[in-house]
């Protein structure tokens, strides 16, 4: 048995609460969102470009 099994896995984030939110509030959530979104998006794009580089170097 690994050690790895007794440490709780992370639970996903509970959804926040919107109906407290105003309509300016939520269209300020929303352009953040939109903002991590295109960083993710950012990211992936670099580590495809860096696996794709290493396979192609490996394939020689």
């Amino acid at each position: 048995m690994d050690l790895d099994d007794f440490e709780p896995r992370k639970q996903p984030a509970k959804p926040k609460d919107l109906s407290v939110f105003s309509i300016e509030d939520l269209r300020g959530y929303v352009d953040l969102l939109r903002a991590e979104i295109a960083r993710a998006e950012d990211t992936i794009a670099k580590k495809s470009a860096q696996l794709n580089a290493a396979a192609s170097f490996f394939k020689k």
